[in-house]
């Protein structure tokens, strides 16, 4: 479709667009309606075993004995799988650090240390509590604070600090920021971990052919990244590997990485048979990523009319027990963490931390959720103990074009002055500007 297609002229002259601002119907809302769209639990293949995983018992221990005997003789079970049977057990987003099938020990609940397909998914279930595994459980770290410190426990032993990154953002020159505020207000706040609570939990079948190439159903937002990590895990071609994403019952980004569908590789090349797995919500609360949870500092200085002269932020991110995309969310999150106002001088840190607590990944807003919270509830305290309205302050201080932000980058155009005029009229704020 070309720019002819797009634009007409309307009866006043001026452009119109056959796209834009325009209501069209979605293309799949008739197959959603009707039943018709095929999600992750709705694939079946001729002779399809079913796949359950046992998880941790302990957020942190050692692994000193798995014995998954029983199960495998257990009458309708086809293959029992434990971290000896992946060929190359570690992926990860950007940290090669997380393993399909626990080892040495594990690090969250959610963490797998076996797998199992049989006939059904009632065997399978049963065949779980056959196997045998003995822990020395360790002390579990789960405030990242703590983590941080020297002499913490260390999640990963082979690691000398729990620390896995030290970003920083400098602008200017903080102390001297400082020395010209009139005030300087502090403040600390936090925003918690969040589960996606998709309606629709991971699901999917793997199949391979004769040929020893894997097609694999999952519902999944991110078909290319699976492919690439199941390519590197299993040891094979990545041309060997076919993803096809299933509809997508909510993913809000936790359904971007590798979940169940490595295992239900090796079973189904172990076994020959296609594997199918439905995380049930026990699972899907245990097992998936959530939010990162942030522990944020702001530090403002300003000059009694409100105007800002300097801001200090850190931010100290709970990763979990594995990067996931940790690093890339705290990225953006420092980025942003000053919020759309000019600072002459700014100085901003964040940490990505390691802990045993549940798994974070990628979720709506990337980071910028967060501090997007805590700059707005910190402008509101400043605004209060200031006593100026809270919207004099923001029109103040805020963006227009061409300003930079701390990194560097300039905004060539920035409509937040007429958003924000916009807002006040809806909302009814009355307030003189």
């Amino acid at each position: 479709m070309g720019k002819a297609d797009l634009l007409s002229k309307g009866d006043d002259g001026m452009s119109e667009y056959s796209v834009i601002g325009k209501s069209l119907p979605r293309h799949d809302a008739v197959s959603q309606v009707t039943g018709k769209s095929i999600y992750g639990a709705d694939v079946r293949r001729p002779g399809m075993l079913h796949m359950k995983i046992l998880f941790a018992k302990y957020p942190h221990a050692k692994i000193l004995r798995l014995d998954a005997g029983a199960a495998g003789r257990l009458p309708g079970v086809r293959g029992v799988i434990t971290s000896a049977d992946i060929r190359n057990n570690r992926f990860g987003f950007t940290h090669i650090d997380q393993p399909v099938l626990c080892d040495d020990k594990v690090r969250f609940m959610g963490d797998p240390v076996a797998a199992v397909a049989a006939d059904t998914p009632v065997i399978a279930k049963k065949a779980l509590d056959l196997i045998e595994v003995d822990y020395e459980e360790l002390p579990a770290v789960t405030d990242p604070r703590e983590s941080m410190k020297d002499g913490a426990t260390l999640v990963h032993d082979n690691l000398k600090s729990n620390i896995i990154s030290h970003k920083k953002i400098r602008n200017g020159d903080i102390e001297e920021g400082w020395k010209t505020s009139d005030r300087i207000i502090e403040e600390r706040l936090s925003t918690p971990m969040v589960e996606h609570a998709m309606i629709e939990p991971h699901a999917g079948v793997v199949e391979i052919d004769e040929l020893g190439r894997f097609t694999v159903w999952t519902t999944t937002q991110r078909p290319f990244l699976i492919a690439t990590d199941l390519a590197s895990v299993l040891s094979v071609p990545a041309s060997n590997i076919r993803v096809i994403t299933t509809s997508v019952g909510g993913g809000f980004g936790g359904k971007n990485e590798l979940t169940w569908e490595a295992m239900a590789c090796v079973l189904a090349s172990m076994t020959g048979k296609p594997v199918g797995h439905v995380f049930d919500r026990e699972d899907e609360f245990q097992a998936s990523t959530v939010r990162h949870a942030y522990y944020i500092r702001y530090k403002t200085g300003l000059k009694n009319d409100g105007t800002f002269v300097a801001r200090e932020v850190e931010i100290i991110s709970d990763a979990g027990p594995y990067v996931s995309s940790g690093d890339q969310t705290l990225a953006k999150a420092l980025i942003h963490s000053a919020g759309p106002y000019i600072f002459p001088h700014t100085k901003i840190d964040g940490y990505l931390v390691y802990t045993n607590n549940q798994l974070a990944g990628a979720m709506r807003g990337f980071g910028v959720t967060q501090l997007g919270f805590a700059y707005e509830a910190h402008m509101d305290t400043i605004a209060e103990e200031m006593s100026i309205d809270p919207i004099e302050l923001r029109m103040k201080n805020i963006y227009h074009d061409n300003d930079c932000l701390p990194t560097g980058q300039q905004l060539p155009i920035v409509a937040l002055e007429d958003t924000i005029r916009n807002a006040i009229k809806a909302a009814g704020w009355e307030v003189k500007l």
